[in-house]
Protein backbone atom coordinates (compact mmCIF):
# COMPACT_ATOMS: atom_id res chain seq x y z
CA UNK A 1 0.00 0.00 0.00
CA UNK A 2 1.46 3.85 -1.25
CA UNK A 3 1.51 6.19 1.47
CA UNK A 4 -0.28 9.28 1.23
CA UNK A 5 -0.73 13.11 2.17
CA UNK A 6 -3.05 13.67 5.34
CA UNK A 7 -5.33 16.08 5.31
CA UNK A 8 -7.78 17.03 8.64
CA UNK A 9 -11.39 17.08 7.30
CA UNK A 10 -14.77 17.28 9.19
CA UNK A 11 -17.43 15.22 7.90
CA UNK A 12 -19.38 18.69 6.41
CA UNK A 13 -16.79 19.98 4.56
CA UNK A 14 -15.91 16.13 2.96
CA UNK A 15 -19.80 16.49 2.18
CA UNK A 16 -19.23 19.83 0.44
CA UNK A 17 -16.57 18.44 -1.66
CA UNK A 18 -18.82 15.58 -2.90
CA UNK A 19 -21.55 18.01 -3.96
CA UNK A 20 -18.86 20.15 -5.50
CA UNK A 21 -17.87 16.89 -7.47
CA UNK A 22 -21.56 16.64 -8.59
CA UNK A 23 -22.28 19.92 -9.99
CA UNK A 24 -18.86 19.54 -11.56
CA UNK A 25 -17.59 23.16 -9.83
CA UNK A 26 -14.60 21.58 -7.76
CA UNK A 27 -12.26 23.82 -5.76
CA UNK A 28 -8.39 24.73 -5.52
CA UNK A 29 -7.78 21.97 -2.96
CA UNK A 30 -10.37 19.90 -3.72
CA UNK A 31 -7.96 17.29 -5.84
CA UNK A 32 -5.70 17.21 -2.39
CA UNK A 33 -8.95 16.67 -0.50
CA UNK A 34 -9.61 13.69 -3.23
CA UNK A 35 -6.60 12.08 -3.08
CA UNK A 36 -6.40 11.51 1.01
CA UNK A 37 -9.85 10.64 0.64
CA UNK A 38 -9.16 7.63 -1.87
CA UNK A 39 -5.51 7.15 0.47
CA UNK A 40 -8.11 6.55 3.33
CA UNK A 41 -10.39 4.22 1.64
CA UNK A 42 -7.04 1.97 0.27
CA UNK A 43 -6.26 2.01 3.90
CA UNK A 44 -9.08 0.64 5.41
CA UNK A 45 -8.73 -2.06 2.37
CA UNK A 46 -5.79 -3.00 3.89
CA UNK A 47 -6.31 -3.58 7.36
CA UNK A 48 -8.75 -5.96 5.93
CA UNK A 49 -6.55 -7.48 4.30
CA UNK A 50 -4.11 -7.71 7.16
CA UNK A 51 -6.61 -9.74 9.12
CA UNK A 52 -7.56 -11.82 6.10
CA UNK A 53 -3.70 -12.18 5.62
CA UNK A 54 -3.74 -13.15 9.71
CA UNK A 55 -6.61 -15.62 9.58
CA UNK A 56 -4.95 -17.34 6.32
CA UNK A 57 -1.68 -18.00 8.18
CA UNK A 58 -3.69 -19.64 11.08
CA UNK A 59 -5.43 -21.56 8.98
CA UNK A 60 -1.97 -23.31 7.63
CA UNK A 61 -0.49 -23.78 11.05
CA UNK A 62 -3.60 -25.98 12.05
CA UNK A 63 -4.19 -27.53 8.33
CA UNK A 64 -0.68 -26.95 6.76
CA UNK A 65 0.31 -25.37 3.28
CA UNK A 66 -0.21 -28.14 0.28
CA UNK A 67 2.24 -26.11 -1.35
CA UNK A 68 4.26 -22.45 -1.67
CA UNK A 69 5.25 -23.48 -5.28
CA UNK A 70 5.96 -20.01 -7.34
CA UNK A 71 3.46 -21.00 -9.68
CA UNK A 72 1.19 -22.04 -7.50
CA UNK A 73 1.11 -19.03 -5.54
CA UNK A 74 0.79 -16.67 -8.52
CA UNK A 75 -2.71 -18.44 -9.45
CA UNK A 76 -0.77 -20.89 -12.07
CA UNK A 77 0.55 -17.63 -14.56
CA UNK A 78 2.84 -18.57 -16.75
CA UNK A 79 6.76 -18.67 -15.79
CA UNK A 80 8.22 -15.25 -16.30
CA UNK A 81 4.48 -13.68 -17.29
CA UNK A 82 4.69 -11.56 -14.19
CA UNK A 83 8.61 -10.84 -14.15
CA UNK A 84 7.89 -9.75 -17.70
CA UNK A 85 5.65 -7.03 -17.11
CA UNK A 86 7.48 -5.75 -14.40
CA UNK A 87 10.93 -5.78 -16.75
CA UNK A 88 8.62 -3.67 -19.38
CA UNK A 89 7.82 -1.05 -16.09
CA UNK A 90 11.18 -0.79 -14.96
CA UNK A 91 12.65 -1.27 -19.03
CA UNK A 92 14.59 -4.03 -18.58
CA UNK A 93 12.87 -6.15 -21.72
CA UNK A 94 15.59 -5.73 -23.58
CA UNK A 95 18.39 -8.39 -25.14
CA UNK A 96 20.04 -9.51 -21.47
CA UNK A 97 16.70 -10.17 -20.09
CA UNK A 98 16.16 -12.86 -23.20
CA UNK A 99 19.78 -13.91 -22.87
CA UNK A 100 19.03 -14.57 -19.37
CA UNK A 101 15.98 -16.75 -19.82
CA UNK A 102 17.99 -18.59 -22.49
CA UNK A 103 20.77 -19.39 -19.98
CA UNK A 104 18.34 -20.71 -18.04
CA UNK A 105 16.33 -22.92 -20.41
CA UNK A 106 19.83 -24.57 -21.45
CA UNK A 107 20.66 -25.20 -17.49
CA UNK A 108 17.14 -26.72 -16.93
CA UNK A 109 18.08 -29.19 -20.77
CA UNK A 110 21.20 -29.70 -19.57
CA UNK A 111 19.71 -31.00 -16.14
CA UNK A 112 17.34 -33.11 -17.83
CA UNK A 113 19.91 -34.95 -19.65
CA UNK A 114 22.46 -35.79 -17.06
CA UNK A 115 18.87 -37.08 -14.72
CA UNK A 116 18.46 -39.44 -18.08
CA UNK A 117 21.82 -40.28 -18.02
CA UNK A 118 21.78 -41.28 -14.18
CA UNK A 119 18.83 -43.39 -14.20
CA UNK A 120 19.73 -45.05 -16.95
CA UNK A 121 23.25 -46.06 -15.55
CA UNK A 122 21.57 -46.86 -12.16
CA UNK A 123 18.46 -48.28 -13.39
CA UNK A 124 16.27 -47.45 -10.76
CA UNK A 125 12.72 -47.57 -11.31
CA UNK A 126 10.49 -44.57 -10.50
CA UNK A 127 10.01 -43.87 -6.65
CA UNK A 128 6.96 -45.30 -5.63
CA UNK A 129 5.95 -47.59 -8.71
CA UNK A 130 6.14 -51.38 -8.79
CA UNK A 131 6.94 -54.19 -6.42
CA UNK A 132 9.23 -54.94 -3.81
CA UNK A 133 11.60 -58.01 -5.00
CA UNK A 134 13.02 -60.91 -2.64
CA UNK A 135 15.94 -58.82 -2.13
CA UNK A 136 13.96 -56.41 -0.38
CA UNK A 137 13.02 -58.57 2.19
CA UNK A 138 16.37 -57.94 4.40
CA UNK A 139 14.55 -58.61 7.31
CA UNK A 140 12.60 -61.60 6.48
CA UNK A 141 13.05 -65.36 7.66
CA UNK A 142 15.07 -67.75 4.78
CA UNK A 143 13.78 -71.24 4.85
CA UNK A 144 15.07 -73.41 1.96
CA UNK A 145 12.51 -76.14 0.26
CA UNK A 146 14.23 -79.01 -1.29
CA UNK A 147 12.46 -81.19 -4.04
CA UNK A 148 10.47 -84.09 -2.00
CA UNK A 149 11.38 -86.63 -4.48
CA UNK A 150 14.44 -85.20 -6.43
CA UNK A 151 18.12 -84.26 -6.04
CA UNK A 152 20.46 -83.20 -8.62
CA UNK A 153 22.39 -86.06 -10.85
CA UNK A 154 18.56 -87.95 -10.07
CA UNK A 155 17.75 -89.12 -13.69
CA UNK A 156 15.35 -86.61 -15.89
CA UNK A 157 11.35 -88.42 -14.97
CA UNK A 158 10.62 -87.19 -18.12
CA UNK A 159 13.83 -87.53 -20.14
CA UNK A 160 15.10 -90.96 -19.52
CA UNK A 161 18.56 -89.78 -21.31
CA UNK A 162 19.03 -86.79 -18.78
CA UNK A 163 20.54 -86.00 -15.67
CA UNK A 164 19.34 -83.21 -13.35
CA UNK A 165 21.35 -80.53 -12.47
CA UNK A 166 20.55 -77.41 -9.86
CA UNK A 167 20.07 -74.26 -11.78
CA UNK A 168 21.10 -71.53 -8.51
CA UNK A 169 18.53 -69.72 -9.82
CA UNK A 170 15.25 -71.21 -7.01
CA UNK A 171 11.75 -70.41 -7.48
CA UNK A 172 11.14 -67.43 -4.83
CA UNK A 173 7.32 -67.29 -3.40
CA UNK A 174 7.30 -64.56 -0.06
CA UNK A 175 4.59 -65.39 2.62
CA UNK A 176 3.42 -62.01 5.07
CA UNK A 177 2.30 -62.79 8.48
CA UNK A 178 0.93 -60.19 10.85
CA UNK A 179 2.48 -60.50 14.21
CA UNK A 180 2.50 -58.37 17.11
CA UNK A 181 5.64 -56.16 17.73
CA UNK A 182 6.89 -57.78 20.57
CA UNK A 183 6.45 -61.70 20.35
CA UNK A 184 6.69 -63.86 23.71
CA UNK A 185 7.35 -67.77 24.09
CA UNK A 186 6.17 -69.32 27.13
CA UNK A 187 8.85 -72.53 27.78
CA UNK A 188 7.24 -75.11 29.98
CA UNK A 189 10.13 -76.83 31.69
CA UNK A 190 9.74 -80.65 33.08
CA UNK A 191 9.89 -81.44 36.66
CA UNK A 192 10.51 -84.63 38.09
CA UNK A 193 10.38 -85.70 41.41
CA UNK A 194 11.70 -88.69 43.28
CA UNK A 195 8.85 -90.24 45.35
CA UNK A 196 11.84 -91.59 48.04
CA UNK A 197 13.52 -87.94 49.06
CA UNK A 198 11.53 -85.63 47.00
CA UNK A 199 14.15 -84.62 45.13
CA UNK A 200 13.54 -82.07 42.33
CA UNK A 201 15.10 -82.71 38.69
CA UNK A 202 14.23 -79.76 36.03
CA UNK A 203 14.66 -79.47 32.43
CA UNK A 204 17.11 -76.65 31.29
CA UNK A 205 15.80 -73.91 28.69
CA UNK A 206 17.19 -75.07 25.46
CA UNK A 207 20.54 -73.37 24.16
CA UNK A 208 20.15 -69.41 23.17
CA UNK A 209 16.83 -68.46 25.53
CA UNK A 210 19.20 -65.86 27.05
CA UNK A 211 18.86 -65.56 30.67
CA UNK A 212 16.70 -62.32 31.10
CA UNK A 213 12.81 -62.09 30.61
CA UNK A 214 12.80 -59.04 28.19
CA UNK A 215 15.22 -59.65 25.46
CA UNK A 216 17.66 -56.95 24.13
CA UNK A 217 15.73 -56.17 20.81
CA UNK A 218 12.47 -55.60 23.18
CA UNK A 219 13.74 -52.23 24.41
CA UNK A 220 15.14 -51.60 20.53
CA UNK A 221 11.74 -51.79 19.14
CA UNK A 222 10.12 -50.02 21.45
CA UNK A 223 11.98 -47.10 21.70
CA UNK A 224 12.21 -47.40 17.52
CA UNK A 225 8.26 -46.97 17.90
CA UNK A 226 8.17 -44.89 20.25
CA UNK A 227 10.86 -41.94 19.18
CA UNK A 228 11.70 -42.89 15.94
CA UNK A 229 7.53 -43.17 14.86
CA UNK A 230 5.31 -41.57 17.13
CA UNK A 231 3.72 -44.76 18.74
CA UNK A 232 2.84 -43.53 22.51
CA UNK A 233 3.41 -46.49 25.19
CA UNK A 234 -0.47 -46.63 25.83
CA UNK A 235 -1.34 -47.00 22.07
CA UNK A 236 1.34 -50.22 22.37
CA UNK A 237 0.25 -51.44 25.14
CA UNK A 238 -3.53 -51.55 23.74
CA UNK A 239 -2.11 -53.42 20.41
CA UNK A 240 -0.18 -56.11 22.51
CA UNK A 241 -3.23 -56.74 24.47
CA UNK A 242 -5.02 -57.11 21.14
CA UNK A 243 -2.22 -60.23 20.77
CA UNK A 244 -2.18 -61.46 24.02
CA UNK A 245 0.86 -60.69 24.68
CA UNK A 246 0.59 -57.99 27.65
CA UNK A 247 3.25 -55.41 27.36
CA UNK A 248 2.10 -52.50 30.12
CA UNK A 249 3.11 -49.15 29.66
CA UNK A 250 5.22 -48.69 33.15
CA UNK A 251 7.00 -51.85 31.70
CA UNK A 252 7.73 -50.25 28.70
CA UNK A 253 9.44 -46.84 30.11
CA UNK A 254 11.55 -48.90 32.17
CA UNK A 255 13.22 -50.71 29.39
CA UNK A 256 14.09 -48.00 27.52
CA UNK A 257 15.39 -46.16 30.80
CA UNK A 258 17.65 -48.43 31.51
CA UNK A 259 18.74 -48.72 27.82
CA UNK A 260 19.51 -45.20 27.93
CA UNK A 261 21.73 -45.87 31.07
CA UNK A 262 24.10 -48.76 28.66
CA UNK A 263 23.89 -46.33 25.83
CA UNK A 264 24.11 -42.98 26.51
CA UNK A 265 28.02 -42.20 25.70
CA UNK A 266 27.01 -42.73 21.87
CA UNK A 267 24.77 -39.87 22.35
CA UNK A 268 27.53 -37.86 24.06
CA UNK A 269 29.75 -39.26 21.18
CA UNK A 270 27.64 -37.59 18.57
CA UNK A 271 27.64 -34.06 20.62
CA UNK A 272 30.93 -34.18 20.60
CA UNK A 273 31.60 -35.15 16.64
CA UNK A 274 28.65 -32.65 16.10
CA UNK A 275 30.72 -30.02 17.12
CA UNK A 276 32.97 -30.15 14.66
CA UNK A 277 30.78 -29.95 11.82
CA UNK A 278 31.36 -27.18 8.79
CA UNK A 279 27.44 -26.25 8.70
CA UNK A 280 25.60 -26.42 11.46
CA UNK A 281 21.77 -25.72 11.65
CA UNK A 282 19.65 -25.47 14.38
CA UNK A 283 15.89 -24.45 14.69
CA UNK A 284 13.01 -24.78 17.53
CA UNK A 285 9.70 -26.17 18.34
CA UNK A 286 7.24 -25.70 21.30
CA UNK A 287 7.28 -28.68 23.89
CA UNK A 288 5.55 -29.36 26.66
CA UNK A 289 7.14 -31.31 30.48
CA UNK A 290 4.40 -31.56 33.04
CA UNK A 291 7.66 -31.09 35.82
CA UNK A 292 7.93 -27.52 34.06
CA UNK A 293 4.57 -26.90 33.74
CA UNK A 294 3.67 -27.15 37.59
CA UNK A 295 6.83 -24.89 38.11
CA UNK A 296 5.19 -22.31 35.74
CA UNK A 297 2.07 -22.80 38.06
CA UNK A 298 3.97 -21.99 41.10
CA UNK A 299 5.94 -18.86 39.57
CA UNK A 300 2.45 -17.70 38.54
CA UNK A 301 1.14 -18.05 42.29
CA UNK A 302 3.90 -16.47 43.94
CA UNK A 303 5.12 -13.69 41.70
CA UNK A 304 2.76 -13.08 38.79
CA UNK A 305 5.30 -10.31 37.43
CA UNK A 306 8.09 -12.53 37.67
CA UNK A 307 10.48 -12.43 34.91
CA UNK A 308 11.14 -16.12 35.21
CA UNK A 309 11.48 -18.12 31.69
CA UNK A 310 8.52 -20.51 31.25
CA UNK A 311 8.47 -21.06 27.63
CA UNK A 312 9.56 -25.12 26.80
CA UNK A 313 11.31 -26.12 23.50
CA UNK A 314 12.69 -29.25 22.04
CA UNK A 315 15.64 -27.55 19.53
CA UNK A 316 16.99 -30.06 16.38
CA UNK A 317 20.32 -29.69 15.26
CA UNK A 318 21.79 -30.89 12.19
CA UNK A 319 25.61 -30.63 11.96
CA UNK A 320 27.07 -31.66 8.74
CA UNK A 321 30.81 -33.33 9.42
CA UNK A 322 32.39 -33.94 6.38
CA UNK A 323 30.26 -36.91 4.58
CA UNK A 324 28.40 -37.23 7.78
CA UNK A 325 25.15 -35.66 9.25
CA UNK A 326 24.47 -35.75 12.72
CA UNK A 327 20.65 -35.08 14.21
CA UNK A 328 20.55 -33.84 17.83
CA UNK A 329 17.93 -33.17 19.70
CA UNK A 330 17.57 -31.13 23.17
CA UNK A 331 14.26 -30.33 24.83
CA UNK A 332 14.00 -27.98 28.11
CA UNK A 333 13.74 -24.18 29.08
CA UNK A 334 16.50 -23.17 26.66
CA UNK A 335 16.62 -21.60 23.29
CA UNK A 336 18.51 -22.87 19.95
CA UNK A 337 20.94 -20.10 20.67
CA UNK A 338 22.02 -21.91 24.26
CA UNK A 339 21.54 -25.69 23.14
CA UNK A 340 23.84 -24.69 20.15
CA UNK A 341 26.26 -23.39 22.62
CA UNK A 342 26.11 -26.28 24.68
CA UNK A 343 27.35 -28.48 21.56
CA UNK A 344 29.90 -25.62 20.74
CA UNK A 345 31.61 -26.16 23.97
CA UNK A 346 33.16 -29.49 22.62
CA UNK A 347 34.42 -27.86 19.47
CA UNK A 348 38.57 -27.95 18.64
CA UNK A 349 40.40 -24.99 19.54
CA UNK A 350 42.16 -25.05 16.52
CA UNK A 351 39.12 -25.32 13.89
CA UNK A 352 37.62 -22.47 12.55
CA UNK A 353 33.93 -20.58 13.33
CA UNK A 354 31.15 -22.81 11.69
CA UNK A 355 28.67 -21.62 9.02
CA UNK A 356 25.30 -21.59 11.33
CA UNK A 357 21.87 -21.78 9.34
CA UNK A 358 18.85 -20.45 11.44
CA UNK A 359 16.19 -17.88 11.11
CA UNK A 360 16.65 -14.44 11.82
CA UNK A 361 15.54 -15.08 15.47
CA UNK A 362 18.44 -13.62 17.83
CA UNK A 363 17.49 -16.07 20.65
CA UNK A 364 19.06 -18.75 17.25
CA UNK A 365 22.67 -17.22 17.83
CA UNK A 366 24.93 -18.58 20.13
CA UNK A 367 26.26 -15.69 23.07
CA UNK A 368 29.39 -17.02 23.66
CA UNK A 369 30.91 -18.94 20.58
CA UNK A 370 31.79 -17.74 17.30
CA UNK A 371 30.13 -18.59 13.71
CA UNK A 372 29.86 -17.33 10.71
CA UNK A 373 25.69 -16.63 10.33
CA UNK A 374 23.60 -17.72 7.34
CA UNK A 375 19.96 -16.73 7.77
CA UNK A 376 17.12 -19.24 5.77
CA UNK A 377 15.85 -17.70 2.56
CA UNK A 378 12.40 -19.65 2.45
CA UNK A 379 11.48 -17.34 5.60
CA UNK A 380 11.82 -14.32 3.79
CA UNK A 381 10.49 -16.15 0.51
CA UNK A 382 7.66 -16.90 2.73
CA UNK A 383 6.67 -13.21 3.75
CA UNK A 384 6.07 -12.27 0.24
CA UNK A 385 3.77 -15.40 -0.09
CA UNK A 386 1.33 -14.84 2.48
CA UNK A 387 1.09 -11.25 0.90
CA UNK A 388 0.41 -12.57 -3.12
CA UNK A 389 -3.08 -11.89 -3.48
CA UNK A 390 -3.16 -8.42 -2.19
CA UNK A 391 0.24 -7.71 -3.74
CA UNK A 392 0.42 -10.27 -6.71
CA UNK A 393 2.60 -7.68 -8.89
CA UNK A 394 5.26 -7.07 -6.37
CA UNK A 395 5.39 -10.73 -4.76
CA UNK A 396 5.46 -12.12 -8.34
CA UNK A 397 8.50 -9.95 -8.70
CA UNK A 398 10.71 -11.56 -5.94
CA UNK A 399 9.15 -14.40 -6.02
CA UNK A 400 10.57 -15.18 -9.99
CA UNK A 401 14.37 -14.17 -8.98
CA UNK A 402 14.15 -17.04 -5.91
CA UNK A 403 12.47 -19.18 -8.21
CA UNK A 404 16.01 -18.40 -10.69
CA UNK A 405 18.32 -18.87 -8.07
CA UNK A 406 16.59 -21.90 -6.37
CA UNK A 407 16.87 -23.70 -9.81
CA UNK A 408 21.05 -22.49 -10.18
CA UNK A 409 21.07 -24.22 -6.68
CA UNK A 410 19.16 -27.43 -7.97
CA UNK A 411 21.80 -27.73 -10.96
CA UNK A 412 24.60 -27.65 -8.55
CA UNK A 413 23.22 -30.07 -6.95
CA UNK A 414 22.67 -32.60 -9.44
CA UNK A 415 26.32 -31.88 -11.09
CA UNK A 416 27.70 -32.85 -7.40
CA UNK A 417 29.75 -29.42 -7.73
CA UNK A 418 32.25 -28.98 -4.66
CA UNK A 419 31.83 -26.30 -2.58
CA UNK A 420 34.47 -23.58 -4.33
CA UNK A 421 32.89 -24.46 -8.03
CA UNK A 422 29.48 -23.99 -6.14
CA UNK A 423 30.02 -20.98 -5.14
CA UNK A 424 31.23 -19.93 -8.30
CA UNK A 425 28.51 -21.07 -10.00
CA UNK A 426 26.28 -18.91 -7.85
CA UNK A 427 28.12 -15.68 -7.72
CA UNK A 428 27.96 -15.74 -11.56
CA UNK A 429 24.44 -17.34 -12.59
CA UNK A 430 22.46 -16.40 -8.73
CA UNK A 431 24.55 -12.94 -7.82
CA UNK A 432 23.23 -11.03 -10.58
CA UNK A 433 19.82 -12.16 -9.90
CA UNK A 434 20.16 -11.22 -6.28
CA UNK A 435 21.85 -7.85 -6.79
CA UNK A 436 18.61 -6.83 -9.24
CA UNK A 437 16.26 -7.91 -5.99
CA UNK A 438 18.33 -6.14 -3.88
CA UNK A 439 18.49 -2.91 -5.86
CA UNK A 440 14.40 -3.27 -6.09
CA UNK A 441 14.33 -3.62 -1.67
CA UNK A 442 16.40 -0.21 -1.99
CA UNK A 443 13.68 1.59 -4.20
CA UNK A 444 10.63 0.31 -2.07
CA UNK A 445 12.39 2.09 0.59
CA UNK A 446 13.14 5.31 -0.97
CA UNK A 447 10.45 6.85 -0.20
CA UNK A 448 8.43 4.11 1.66
CA UNK A 449 6.29 2.52 -0.80
CA UNK A 450 4.47 0.61 1.63
CA UNK A 451 3.43 1.05 5.23
CA UNK A 452 6.08 -0.08 7.46
CA UNK A 453 3.80 -1.97 9.69
CA UNK A 454 1.83 -3.83 6.90
CA UNK A 455 2.73 -7.13 5.96
CA UNK A 456 4.11 -6.55 2.55
CA UNK A 457 6.57 -3.42 4.59
CA UNK A 458 7.31 -6.17 6.91
CA UNK A 459 8.46 -8.50 4.49
CA UNK A 460 10.21 -6.25 2.17
CA UNK A 461 11.95 -4.53 5.36
CA UNK A 462 12.83 -8.26 6.74
CA UNK A 463 14.98 -9.04 3.26
CA UNK A 464 16.80 -5.72 3.14
CA UNK A 465 17.45 -5.76 7.13
CA UNK A 466 18.89 -9.03 7.07
CA UNK A 467 20.16 -9.15 3.88
CA UNK A 468 24.46 -10.15 4.28
CA UNK A 469 23.29 -13.57 6.33
CA UNK A 470 20.37 -14.29 3.46
CA UNK A 471 23.36 -14.17 1.19
CA UNK A 472 25.69 -15.97 2.79
CA UNK A 473 25.99 -18.70 0.07
CA UNK A 474 27.22 -16.08 -2.64
CA UNK A 475 30.23 -15.61 -0.37
CA UNK A 476 31.21 -19.01 1.56
CA UNK A 477 31.72 -22.10 0.23
CA UNK A 478 29.35 -24.44 0.92
CA UNK A 479 27.27 -21.85 2.83
CA UNK A 480 23.22 -23.28 2.37
CA UNK A 481 20.73 -21.50 0.92
CA UNK A 482 17.68 -22.16 3.50
CA UNK A 483 17.01 -24.27 6.89
CA UNK A 484 14.79 -26.87 5.16
CA UNK A 485 17.09 -29.75 5.84
CA UNK A 486 16.51 -28.96 10.36
CA UNK A 487 13.02 -28.50 9.73
CA UNK A 488 12.97 -31.89 8.41
CA UNK A 489 15.06 -32.76 11.39
CA UNK A 490 12.60 -31.50 13.65
CA UNK A 491 9.36 -33.59 12.29
CA UNK A 492 10.79 -36.09 14.69
CA UNK A 493 9.88 -33.77 17.46
CA UNK A 494 6.86 -32.89 16.23
CA UNK A 495 5.76 -36.40 15.61
CA UNK A 496 6.27 -37.32 18.74
CA UNK A 497 4.32 -34.34 20.26
CA UNK A 498 1.16 -35.19 17.98
CA UNK A 499 1.14 -38.52 19.40
CA UNK A 500 2.85 -38.31 23.23
CA UNK A 501 1.70 -34.83 23.66
CA UNK A 502 4.23 -34.14 26.26
CA UNK A 503 6.78 -35.23 28.86
CA UNK A 504 5.83 -36.58 32.21
CA UNK A 505 9.66 -35.23 33.08
CA UNK A 506 13.02 -33.86 32.78
CA UNK A 507 14.26 -37.01 32.34
CA UNK A 508 11.49 -38.64 30.10
CA UNK A 509 12.91 -35.60 27.94
CA UNK A 510 16.64 -36.63 28.01
CA UNK A 511 15.52 -39.94 27.13
CA UNK A 512 13.43 -39.15 24.27
CA UNK A 513 16.39 -36.73 23.22
CA UNK A 514 18.50 -39.77 22.76
CA UNK A 515 16.62 -41.92 21.11
CA UNK A 516 15.30 -39.34 18.35
CA UNK A 517 19.34 -38.29 18.00
CA UNK A 518 20.34 -41.77 17.63
CA UNK A 519 18.00 -43.24 15.41
CA UNK A 520 17.48 -39.53 13.16
CA UNK A 521 21.27 -40.07 12.69
CA UNK A 522 20.92 -43.86 11.82
CA UNK A 523 18.37 -42.55 9.06
CA UNK A 524 20.81 -39.68 7.70
CA UNK A 525 23.66 -42.51 7.38
CA UNK A 526 20.96 -45.27 5.73
CA UNK A 527 21.84 -47.12 8.54
CA UNK A 528 19.28 -49.65 10.41
CA UNK A 529 18.46 -47.80 13.49
CA UNK A 530 17.13 -51.36 14.87
CA UNK A 531 20.63 -53.50 14.30
CA UNK A 532 22.13 -50.13 15.80
CA UNK A 533 20.59 -50.35 19.16
CA UNK A 534 20.87 -53.82 20.17
CA UNK A 535 24.68 -53.57 18.84
CA UNK A 536 25.02 -50.72 21.49
CA UNK A 537 23.52 -52.75 24.02
CA UNK A 538 25.48 -55.78 23.52
CA UNK A 539 29.03 -54.23 23.58
CA UNK A 540 27.18 -51.61 26.04
CA UNK A 541 31.33 -52.25 28.22
CA UNK A 542 32.91 -51.42 24.62
CA UNK A 543 31.28 -48.46 24.00
CA UNK A 544 31.91 -46.80 27.15
CA UNK A 545 35.56 -47.42 26.88
CA UNK A 546 35.89 -46.06 22.95
CA UNK A 547 32.58 -44.36 21.66
CA UNK A 548 34.06 -43.12 18.73
CA UNK A 549 34.48 -46.49 17.42
CA UNK A 550 31.40 -46.92 18.17
CA UNK A 551 29.29 -44.43 15.80
CA UNK A 552 26.49 -45.34 13.78
CA UNK A 553 28.59 -45.38 10.10
CA UNK A 554 31.61 -47.08 11.42
CA UNK A 555 30.64 -50.01 14.52
CA UNK A 556 30.37 -52.54 11.47
CA UNK A 557 34.53 -52.44 11.62
CA UNK A 558 34.38 -53.20 15.23
CA UNK A 559 32.40 -56.18 14.73
CA UNK A 560 34.09 -57.37 11.87
CA UNK A 561 37.48 -57.04 13.78
CA UNK A 562 35.83 -58.76 16.94
CA UNK A 563 34.86 -61.81 14.55
CA UNK A 564 38.14 -62.30 12.79
CA UNK A 565 39.88 -62.44 16.17
CA UNK A 566 40.60 -66.11 16.98
CA UNK A 567 38.53 -67.74 20.04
Amino acid sequence: MKTFQTVELSLEELEAVVGRVDRGELAEGDAAIIRAAVGTIKLLYAVLEEKNISIKRLKRIIFGAKTEKTKTVLKDQQDGQNSGSESEEKGAGDEPAVAENAIASVRDQVGKEQQSEQAAQEKKKPKGHGRNGAKDYRGAERVIVCHPTLKPGDRCPECPKGRLYDTDRPAVIIRLVGRSPVQATVYELQRLRCSPCGKLFCAELPEGCGDEKYDRSVGSIIALLKYGGGFPFNRLAKLQKNFSVPLPPSTQWDLVDTRVNRIYPAYDELVRQAAQGEIIHNDDTPAKIVELMKENQDIRQQDSGSDSRTGMFTTGILSKCGDQKIALFFTGRNHAGENIGRVLQHRDEDRSPPIQMCDALSRNVPKDFAVILANCLLHARRNFVDVAEIFPQECSYVLEILKKVYRNDAQAKLRQMPYEQRLHFHQTESGPLMEELKQWLQDQNQPPTFEPNSSMGQATSYMRDHWEPLTLFLRRPGAPLDNTICERVLKKAVLHRKNSLLYKTLHGAYVGDVFMSIIHTCELASMNAFEYLNTLEEHSSELFRQPEAWLPWNYHLQLTAASNQPA
